[in-house]
Order: C-alpha cells, then sequence, then structure tokens
C-alpha cells in the first residue's frame, strides 16, 4: 500500500514538473517597444490617408494589371510556394491525427510438424491498437510547431507573391522607360542628320568648315549606337518579362510612360500594422515560433511516454494447443518508458533546440529593424523622385529653349558648331534623365508597396 503512495506522488510530481512544456509563444515586449519607433519620419494623418489594400488599386495600367494577373497563375516560384503550403497543411493534419489512437489489421498463419507427425494449420487474425497518451506535451509540442511552420509557408507565399507583382511591374515599367529612350535617341538622330545637311549648305556658303560638319557626323553616329544599345536593353527586358511570367518570349502589349500615374497618398501606418503585414516578418516570427516549440519537443523527449496497447481478433492457437474453431482472443497492455542514460544525446538536443531558438529570436528582432530601414528608405526614394520631376521637367525645357536659340545665332553667324553641339547634347541627356527619374518614381511607388507588405488580406 504504502508502495502505491509513492507511485502515485512520483506520477503527480512528474506531471506537475512537466506543465512548464505547455506554454505558449508570446511575442518579447523588447521587440515591441523597438517597432513603435521604427519610422524617422512622421506617419501621415490616419484621416487623409489611402491605404493601398490591392496591387489593383496601385497600378492603373491595364496591360499591367493583365501581365501582373498572368503571372501569379503561371510563375514559377510562385506555385513552388503554394506546393510548400500544401506540404505544411499535410503535415500538421498528421500532427493532429498522432492524438488518435493508430490501429493495424495483422492476420498472420502458418504450417507446422513435430517429429514427422501430423501437419496442423495454425492462424491468427487480429487487429491490434496502439495509443500514445500525450501527458508531457511531446505531441503538442510538435503539433504546434506544425502550424508554426504552415503559418509560415503562408507568409512566404505572399512574400513571393508581392515579389512576383513587384517585380512585373518594375520590369513592365523598365521596358516603357526604354521605349521612351529609344524614341528620344531616334529623334535626336533624326534632328542631328537634318542639321548636318543644313551645315553642309552652311559650308558652301562659307559660314563653317568641314571640321565642324564631321565633328556633328561623329555625334549623329554616337547617338544612333545610343539608340541601339537601347534597344537591345529593350529585346532583352521583354525576354526577362516573358521568362518571368512563364511565357515564350514575345513582343509585349503594353502603354506609355507618360500615361502612368502614382497614387498622391502612400500611407505608411503604424509599426504594428507593418508587423502584421510584412510577410517576410511574418515569416521571421513563424520560424522563432516553431523553433519555441521544437525547444518545448526537445525538453518532453526527456519525460516518461505512457502508451496503451490493445489488440482483439481469432485465434486457434491457445498455448502449445491447436484448437478447431478458433476461439475470441483479447488482450491490453500499457507501458511506460522513461529515459535514463542516452549517451547524453537529449539534453545536447535540448540545448541545441534553445540555441536555434535564440538565433531564431535575434534573426526576428533584426527583421524587424530592417523592415522599418526599407520602409524609410522606400519612402524617401520615391518622394525624392516625384519632388526632381518637375525640376528634370524645367531643364528639358530651358534646354530645348537654348538649343533652339543657338541653332539661330550659329546660323547668324553669332554663334558656334561647338556651342550647338554642347546644348544638344546637354538636351539628350536631360531627357534620358527625366527618363530615368520617371521610372525611379514608379520603381519607388513599387518598393513602398513591397516594403509595406503588399496586398492586405
Amino acid at each position: 500500500m504504502r508502495t502505491n503512495k509513492i507511485l502515485i506522488i512520483s506520477i503527480v510530481a512528474l506531471i506537475c514538473t512537466g506543465c512548464g512544456i505547455y506554454g505558449n509563444y508570446s511575442r518579447d515586449a523588447r521587440i515591441e517597444q523597438n517597432a513603435t519607433n521604427l519610422y524617422r519620419t512622421e506617419t501621415t494623418n490616419q484621416a487623409d490617408a489611402q491605404d493601398v489594400a490591392s496591387y489593383k488599386e496601385m497600378f492603373t495600367d491595364t496591360c499591367l494589371l493583365r501581365l501582373i494577373d498572368k503571372a501569379l497563375v503561371q510563375n514559377t516560384q510562385l506555385r513552388i510556394a503554394h506546393n510548400r503550403v500544401q506540404q505544411a497543411e499535410a503535415a500538421l493534419k498528421a500532427s493532429k491525427l498522432a492524438f488518435l489512437p493508430s490501429f493495424a489489421f495483422a492476420p498472420n498463419g502458418g504450417l507446422s510438424n513435430f517429429d514427422w507427425g501430423k501437419t496442423g494449420w495454425s492462424w491468427n487474425a487480429s487487429l491490434q491498437a496502439t495509443w500514445q497518451i500525450d501527458v508531457f506535451g511531446g505531441l503538442r509540442n510538435a503539433k504546434r510547431q506544425r502550424k508554426a511552420a504552415l503559418e509560415g509557408s503562408k507568409a512566404y507565399e505572399k512574400a513571393v507573391r508581392t515579389e512576383v507583382i513587384s517585380m512585373t511591374a518594375k520590369l513592365y515599367y523598365t521596358i516603357l522607360m526604354l521605349d521612351k529612350q529609344v524614341q528620344i535617341a531616334k529623334q535626336t538622330t533624326d534632328s542631328w542628320k537634318k542639321n548636318i545637311e543644313t551645315m553642309k549648305f552652311m559650308m558652301e556658303g562659307g559660314m563653317t568648315n568641314d571640321a565642324a560638319v564631321s565633328q556633328t557626323e561623329a555625334d549623329a553616329y554616337k547617338v544612333e549606337a545610343m539608340m541601339h544599345e537601347f534597344e537591345s536593353e529593350l529585346f532583352q527586358a521583354e525576354n526577362a518579362l516573358c521568362s518571368f511570367i512563364g511565357t515564350i518570349p514575345a513582343s509585349i502589349v503594353r502603354g506609355n510612360i507618360d500615361n502612368q500615374s502614382v497614387p498622391k497618398i502612400l500611407r505608411v501606418g503604424v509599426p504594428v500594422e507593418l508587423l502584421s503585414r510584412r510577410p517576410d516578418v511574418i515569416l521571421a516570427e513563424k520560424t522563432l515560433t516553431q523553433s519555441f516549440y521544437a525547444t518545448q519537443e526537445a525538453r518532453s523527449a526527456m519525460y516518461p511516454k505512457l502508451v496503451l496497447q490493445g489488440a482483439g481478433g481469432w485465434t486457434n492457437i491457445v498455448g502449445d494447443v491447436v484448437v478447431n474453431p478458433g476461439k475470441l482472443l483479447l488482450t491490453a497492455a500499457a507501458s511506460l518508458f522513461q529515459p535514463i542514460f542516452q549517451n547524453g544525446q537529449l539534453r545536447a538536443n535540448l540545448k541545441i533546440a534553445k540555441k536555434e531558438q535564440e538565433n531564431a529570436s535575434l534573426q526576428f528582432a533584426q527583421k524587424v529593424l530592417d523592415a522599418g530601414c526599407e520602409v524609410n528608405n522606400a519612402m524617401d526614394k520615391c518622394q525624392m523622385s516625384k519632388n526632381n520631376a518637375l525640376l528634370y521637367k524645367k531643364q528639358v525645357e530651358a534646354l530645348t529653349r537654348a538649343v533652339e536659340n543657338t541653332k539661330l545665332l550659329m546660323e547668324n553667324g553669332s554663334a558656334t558648331y561647338i556651342e550647338v553641339l554642347y546644348a544638344e547634347q546637354a538636351l539628350l541627356s536631360a531627357k534620358i534623365k527625366e527618363t530615368a527619374n520617371q521610372f525611379d518614381t514608379l520603381a519607388g511607388m513599387i518598393a513602398v508597396y513591397a516594403a509595406l507588405g503588399g496586398d492586405k488580406e
């Protein structure tokens, strides 16, 4: 009787000790505190802000929207990410079913003969059941770990989806930028060829010389070579976009970069929204959650495992006697397995799991800081490009007037061909930079969209 009391007290003590491995994951308060000061600039007034809930609100070009829709269906990396989610769902389902007993039907039979006597036929048809009682949370922690893995896989899929949308838009706008740059180079080449003809007539009239004509021809050839370089980059950009969206290389149906619009207000939001929307931050936290429950699972491996077993069926073997017909056979057993010494492997596994959890916590905290930097940089780049747009426009207008006036001065003999070439080269450079700045503005908008976590769900 005393032995039974000691056994009961020991079991209760073990159960109470094991309650510590049932704890739930909770976010470190220090990370929450750091997240409140992520932004260097003041956030937009929420009453006046326009929150971008979908890429269809961010992008208005119908050609781009069709390409994005196609990429979301055919992009290889996104399809792989979706398969990873399905794998994680299957793993979670298996961990949930681990709480239920397992059953196996195990019929067997055979012939036996002793000392050349009569041969006997023996058989056994039984249904076996095994049920592990999750006293110390091994199965529960495994299930929570699989659940965190599933949520992490979904976050990864969303991150890939955001990347697919962003990259499709960026490649598309690159094509539009190159379209305009090719057009600028072609117009400049045509203009300079007309200038060459004009200067030849002026040379015949003694108003200029052969050196000026030759220099103008050389510069025209240089701009024409630049145009061919832009055309080659355009060809490669189209191929890259086709490959990315999963189609064979072909010409892309597209709009014009001058007709693109950028939302006037992009809401940065508050840090809490950042944590809840950015898929890479979510993935980092889910990785930490997995590590947390992996540590608890490693700890639970050091506690006893209680397994119930039972079997029921028909057999014609009773002891050493074969009877006919068969008789009903029922068995039941319980086993308790307590690790005592396994060459330090269990403690080593626990130590490794703790360090993995510590690393995951550090990576999550760093990811939150990196997210804040990305949002700051994206907003700054977008705002800078928008501010420069008017300056580049004014610069192009001023240089256009300068070219026209310099040409008139040269025709009247008040300016040289060198001044005309300098003015035209400056105008060409300004137009190319203005177009590049248009792309930078659109790229900044894409960066803000990605930095804020893509579409809201």
